[in-house]
Parts: structure tokens; C-alpha cells; sequence
């Protein structure tokens, strides 16, 4: 009857997945550690930054969104917070995360001179688009990301289209993958946006770009991460907070012992590369990550969660 009731209370809970490989294994793990542990029934949903972000922000909904890349959509994340719709939980990514411009580390090492964006730019002929060769290409990631809008607002405030570069809407994470693999195993001149943690960087060693210029945190909030905003400027690329944020009618009824493993959930870049690395090689799911990573790393996650959730979690592998 405790168990029951102890389920009862945790009741359904959604989960938002992301369409990259380390959001999807957190959701499945705190899918697996919530229902195995804490008696939960959970449900992983799909989402990308945007559309979830202004869901939890509008309707309080999903319930968990273990990886939300905050300072990408900080308007969003804000009224999420301030309207009482969202709490702030754990940093998942205890180290943060790196996004920007990325180029091969060959093509770094045979023009030592691109360092920048505005290096970058004196040089379309190098990095030829597939549609025209006449012009540089730079790839974006897919709609609804919202690196995609920052690198966006970038090409703009750098110039781009004036410097004879065009941005190429790679259309899928599995799009923008293949360009880089297509490029790399070519070894053929490549520049566009990307991220860490990720096993893809593993696999090919890649460069980030620097800006020419200091991080304008007014200037991020303004325009940088703003798709319609008409006039961005020139702006570096901070380094991410990641973070979980919880709905607040699911922590007002999840209870402490959940919101207490949401708040200490967390791993390290290293760690996440190597969980991804994995996957990838294995060509595993999120589910199938999780539960590696529950069985080789419980010195990690034993830390997070009760000692009642954890013989739990042991039992169930």
C-alpha cells in the first residue's frame, strides 16, 4: 500500500526529449530513474528548444526539459520563471556547453589566418556552397533550434551575404551531420554551427571560430538570439548554461525526493561524450544509453537520488 500511495503521488509526468543525442539519453534517463526509483509514470515527449520552451513558458508543460540550452532563448526562459510557470533545476551539464562556428582541423591547419568570423569572411572561395560555387557556404542547423537562430542573427551581423557567403539550411540533424562527415572524409573545406558535448566532434576533430569581438550580453538579450529582430550586431558566443527546468505544478506535486534528484542530477562534458560515443558506435537509443550508463556509472548517479530509489534502480537493471 506505501508503494502505491508513494505513486500516486509522483503520478504522470512528461519529459521533453531534443532531437541531439545527449538530450535524448537524459530524458531516458530520468524517465528510467523516475519510474524505477520513485514509482513515477513518465512519458517522453519530443520537442525541439523553441516550440518546448514556449510551451513551458505558455502552458506550464512539458513537466521536465532535462536539457534546455538557457542562454539561446533567454526571453523565454525568463518568462517561463517569472511567470511562475517553470522552476530552475539542476545545471545538467555541470561544466556547460560550446556552440559556435566550426571548421575541420585540417583546413585550421592550412590557413593558420582563420581565426574569426571576419577571417573566415575574406574567404568564400574556399569553403564553395554545393548549389554555387561562386559563393562561400556556411551550414545552419535545422528550424526550430535555437542555435540555428543565433548563427542566423551572426551571418547578418558579420555580413555574410556582402562577404559572398550564403547560409545553408541543412534541414535535419542528421542533415548537418552528414555535411560535416561528407566534408571531412573528403577532406574538403567545411564551416557552419555545431556544438559540444557530442560524439560527432569525437569522431572529427574540428576548430571553433573565435568573433573579433567580446561577449555583448545586452546585445544577445536584444537581438542575438532574437530571430525577427532586424539589426543584430557583431557578438561572441558565450559558453551555455544547460539546465533542467521543472514545471512548477509538477514540483509542487512531485514532492521533495523527486525535486531533490532533479536538483542533483548532473554530469560532466567528459562523461557525456563518452556516453555518446557509445551510442553512436553501438547505434544505440536514448533508452538503450540510459541503461548503460546506470550500469557502469553508479559511483555517478548513486550520489543523486535516495538510498531507497537506488536498490530500486539497481533491481531493475
Amino acid at each position: 500500500m506505501a508503494s502505491a500511495s508513494f505513486a500516486a503521488g509522483c503520478g504522470e509526468v512528461t519529459i521533453a526529449t531534443m532531437n541531439w543525442q545527449s538530450a535524448d539519453v537524459a530524458a531516458s534517463l530520468d524517465k528510467f530513474i523516475l519510474e524505477k526509483g520513485y514509482g513515477c509514470s513518465a512519458e517522453v515527449v519530443s520537442g525541439d528548444t523553441v516550440p518546448t520552451l514556449t510551451s513551458l513558458a505558455g502552458k506550464g508543460q512539458p513537466d521536465i526539459v532535462p536539457e534546455a540550452w538557457v542562454s539561446l532563448q533567454p526571453e523565454l526562459v525568463k518568462s517561463a520563471l517569472d511567470g511562475g510557470k517553470a522552476i530552475a533545476a539542476s545545471k545538467i551539464l555541470s561544466d556547460g556547453a560550446i556552440q559556435g562556428w566550426w571548421i575541420p582541423q585540417y583546413v585550421a591547419e592550412a590557413h593558420p589566418d582563420i581565426k574569426t568570423i571576419p577571417d573566415l569572411f575574406k574567404h568564400p572561395e574556399l569553403f564553395p556552397a554545393p548549389e554555387d560555387k561562386s559563393k562561400g557556404a556556411v551550414y545552419n542547423g535545422p528550424q526550430g533550434w535555437g542555435g540555428t537562430v543565433v548563427t542566423t542573427q551572426l551571418f547578418k551581423a558579420f555580413g555574410g551575404e556582402k562577404a559572398g557567403f550564403t547560409l545553408i539550411d541543412t534541414g535535419s540533424a542528421a542533415g548537418l551531420d552528414g555535411s560535416i562527415a561528407k566534408a571531412y572524409e573528403a577532406k574538403q573545406p567545411w564551416v557552419g554551427y555545431y556544438w559540444a558535448p557530442t560524439s560527432l566532434l569525437g569522431k572529427y576533430p574540428m576548430v571553433k571560430l573565435g568573433y573579433g569581438v567580446d561577449y555583448d550580453a545586452a546585445e544577445w538579450k536584444r537581438c542575438t538570439s532574437i530571430g525577427d529582430c532586424p539589426d543584430p550586431k557583431p557578438n561572441a558566443w558565450p559558453a551555455d548554461d544547460v539546465q533542467t527546468l521543472v514545471s512548477k505544478t509538477f514540483a509542487d506535486r512531485a514532492g521533495p525526493a523527486i525535486m531533490d534528484y532533479l536538483n542533483k542530477r548532473a554530469w560532466s562534458n567528459d562523461t557525456v561524450n563518452k556516453l555518446i560515443a557509445w551510442m553512436t558506435d553501438n547505434q544505440a537509443t536514448g533508452e538503450d544509453g540510459a541503461k548503460h550508463f546506470l550500469k557502469n556509472n553508479e559511483d555517478i548517479w548513486k550520489t543523486w537520488v535516495s538510498p531507497e530509489a537506488a536498490e530500486k534502480i539497481k533491481a531493475s537493471l
